[in-house]
């Protein structure tokens, strides 16, 4: 699946798809939500869940960018 397929589904079929190809990578954890970030083919999915709505509230696919920084364990702060 490429990242073009994967962006013409809709959400419910989204889900789907990071269920039966996504591989988990990692998780970034704030007060209402967390994050979840997978890899499908070459390019990651996020998926947010908002802890006081119960639910998923969206999927962004991505290749490169800003959105992986949060998943960095790198200070990008220097003294």
């Amino acid at each position: 699946m490429t990242l073009y397929e994967f962006n013409l589904l809709d959400l419910n079929n989204q889900m789907e798809a990071v269920n039966q190809n996504g591989i988990y990578l990692d998780k970034y954890i704030t007060i209402n939500k967390n994050f979840n970030l997978y890899a499908i083919d070459m390019f990651f999915v996020e998926v947010c869940y908002n802890s006081i709505e119960n639910k998923i509230t969206d999927i962004k696919s991505f290749k490169v960018g800003v959105l992986l920084d949060r998943y960095s364990n790198i200070d990008l702060f220097f003294d």
